[in-house]
């Protein structure tokens, strides 16, 4: 009984990243003791951060990574974040074996934080065309919730997270929350005059960042500060500079006392008591002595990510649930989806001569959806956004050495403009991009592997080639020359957008969560990690995680109160 109480919290939140920090900051803030719940170690801000002072010269390899350490991440290593200075953030493919029946990168960090250390930190508000993409094309279910409902906790997140960007008046995607914007280079602005002289639906903006660039009372009450605009984001910044659980949610969190954190403990299920119909806690391996633990309360927050969170609530196996935790729809682990970065194209530019760029900037250019979004004009379903830089190219000799490699360094020669444009893709969720358990393969700590079935289909190829159409055009009328589209090869989940599985929808026969990202049939569990979403959109989606994280403990807390939990 002793043990019991030590392990009984309010609240448990499995996962600490970026929606999971979010839960447990709400929880706690709201009065919750909570527990979190993480498989991996710990990681501390500023002090955590082996490589975030390093100089290039610091790097015993140069910033690659050696073969014989490089093999124990074959996985990981095809993402652009693996190097030298961020191989500790990411996880070896031993430490959870998968299986892949089509290609399938799942990257994974495995520590406190998980990606939101590593995340891009683009941060666009999605908008109504998004929210009901569904319900005019028929693919996946229509989405229980519209603009209007997040609105509101758009801002609630916005205000605390820092992003800075534009008002840009744009009905695709809603102006938020901002502090001050990074700035356009010169030929990213003439891009965008281009534009703006040849369409009336495309636009360059600055892409909206959780970049401080400038620090407001909010964030220096947890001790963040201005961006430096160094550009080292993926190291951890002992500055605060960019938003991750480790420099701001669970700062806050600690900060209220109710937070405890339980650090090498696996999710494995959820213990579902059928007497009082509703679960009851989480039972968890730890990674360090491979011995079994349950740890209870009354609110159970899932937020391991999206493959990991199916593969919990599959897991999660009883009477009443024989498929898996809430899942009497079957839907549990379908309708998988992500972004498609298969597209790139670049040129260059011999204008602007004049000017070059100067200093960093932790951010690019911004091409919001522009395709199928009014009517359905092309042969494919929805669209693409895309990210833009442009800058010049230095042509100094690469085989110089000693002085002559000194003193061309010091006097650099420039050329042309180089631009590149990069596709951001939605693609289809479907009843057959599928995550189930396999019925006999284990991982190290007896939990089932997950197969992944999950890949490109007709309508993403149709829409790669409008997309190398489109910019082609668009940068011949810009004056470009030396085009090359660029299709990348990406596979799905090297893009790091996985989303869907236990999609939020308004019947339960079709989906699993409610408006709220309650379970439909498990009340007091709620998952507003990337496993929620019912469709994938265009923009990227951390800052609707966010968002739908603290409107659902919102709720959570107010169904608490009504004693419906």
């Amino acid at each position: 009984m002793n043990v019991k109480d030590k392990h009984t919290f309010d609240a448990i939140v499995i996962g600490s990243g970026i929606s999971g920090g979010w839960s447990a900051k709400e929880l706690t803030e709201k009065g919750l003791k909570t527990l979190l719940l993480d498989r991996g170690r710990d990681v501390k801000h500023v002090t955590d951060y082996p490589t975030a002072m390093h100089n290039p010269w610091d790097f015993p390899h140069g910033g690659q990574v050696p073969l014989e350490l490089k093999k124990d991440y074959k996985i990981a290593s095809k993402n652009f974040i693996f190097s030298e200075a961020t191989s500790h953030f990411l996880t070896k493919d031993e430490e959870q074996a998968y299986i892949q029946e089509k290609p399938y990168d799942w990257i994974r960090a495995y520590h406190v934080g998980g990606r939101s250390l590593l995340w891009g930190r683009h941060t666009q508000r999605w908008s109504d065309f998004d929210f009901t993409g569904p319900a005019r094309d028929g693919f996946a279910v229509d989405w229980p919730i519209r603009y209007k409902d997040i609105a509101p906790w758009y801002s609630y997140v916005e205000k605390f997270v820092g992003i800075s960007g534009n008002k840009d008046g744009l009905a695709t995607l809603p102006d938020g929350d901002f502090i001050k914007p990074f700035d356009l280079s010169c030929v990213e602005k003439h891009f965008g005059q281009v534009l703006k002289n040849k369409y009336t639906d495309r636009h360059v903006i600055i892409a909206r960042t959780a970049n401080l660039s400038q620090a407001d009372k909010i964030h220096m009450s947890v001790g963040r500060s201005q961006c430096q605009n160094r550009t080292l984001c993926e190291r951890g910044c002992p500055y605060g500079g960019y938003f991750s659980s480790n420099s701001a949610t669970l700062p806050a969190a600690y900060k209220t006392g109710n937070l405890t954190l339980k650090t090498h403990a696996i999710a494995h299920s959820i213990i579902f008591d059928e007497k009082k119909n509703k679960a009851i806690g989480v039972r968890v391996v730890n990674a360090l002595t491979h011995e079994m633990e349950e740890y209870f309360a009354s609110i159970i927050f899932v937020n391991a990510s999206p493959l990991a969170t199916n593969l919990i609530l599959l897991n999660s196996i009883s009477s009443r649930f024989p498929n898996g935790l809430g899942n009497d729809s079957g839907i549990l682990g379908t309708h998988m989806a992500f972004h498609s970065y298969r597209g790139r194209i670049t040129a260059e530019y011999d204008g602007d001569l004049a000017y070059k760029t100067e200093g960093k900037r932790p951010t690019s250019g911004y091409i919001p959806r522009f395709r199928n979004v009014y009517q359905q004009e092309t042969d494919f379903l929805r669209g693409y956004a895309s990210n833009l830089s442009a800058s010049r190219i230095v042509e100094n000799a690469k085989d110089l050495v000693g002085e002559s490699l000194k003193q061309s360094l010091l006097a650099q020669k420039l050329g042309n403009w180089h631009i590149n444009v990069g596709m951001m893709g939605e693609t289809i969720p479907k009843a057959h991009s599928t995550v189930q358990l396999d019925k006999q393969l284990k991982d190290k700590y007896g939990i089932p592997q997950l197969r992944v079935s999950v890949a490109y289909d007709d309508n993403d190829e149709k829409m790669l080639k409008d997309f190398h159409q489109q910019f082609t055009e668009m940068y011949e009328a810009a004056g470009f020359k030396n085009i090359q589209p660029i299709d990348t090869k990406r596979v799905p989940g090297n893009e790091n957008h996985e989303m869907g599985g236990v999609r939020m929808g308004k019947d339960p026969k079709t989906s699993m969560l409610n408006a709220f990202n309650q379970m439909h049939h498990c009340k007091n569990v709620f998952v507003t990690d990337g496993s929620c979403m019912t469709s994938t959109s265009t923009q990227n989606p951390s800052l609707t995680y966010m968002a739908l994280t603290a409107r659902a403990v919102d709720y959570a807390i107010r169904e608490k109160k009504k004693l419906n939990l």
